[in-house]
């Protein structure tokens, strides 16, 4: 596992699946509040006139030159919830990202947000 403050050096770099298939690149990392450890990234995938951001797991990630190669499929990835290049992730949203990776999701202490960007 990486430290959060150095996956932050990684912000504009590719993220690529497993097979080595460019998913878009890393706009934000988003840690587990319990833990302070990277949980999830945001990349930007889509059209330059229709771009948004993905939450990906970063459980299992690597980090090698120029990439961070995640351990989820590439169609998996596009299709997970997302959020604008400018908007936040909502609270009632969490849940959703969680279950599409069929993750266990569970509220932090006195029900606090479970993810925080960084």
């Amino acid at each position: 596992m990486f430290e959060a403050g150095d996956i932050r050096d990684w912000r504009g770099h590719d993220v690529v699946d497993a097979e080595g298939h460019k998913i878009g690149s890393l706009e934000a990392v988003y840690v587990d509040t319990a833990t302070d450890l990277p949980a999830f990234g945001t990349v930007v995938v889509g059209l330059p006139t229709k771009r948004r951001l993905v939450f990906v797991p970063l459980d299992g990630a690597t980090v090698g030159p120029g990439q961070l190669r995640v351990r989820y499929d590439k169609k998996t990835v596009k299709d997970a919830p997302s959020i604008d290049t400018d908007g936040e992730l909502l609270a009632e949203d969490e849940p959703k990202i969680f279950a599409h990776y069929e993750l266990t999701y569970q509220v932090g202490v006195g029900g606090a947000r479970r993810l925080g960007r960084r």
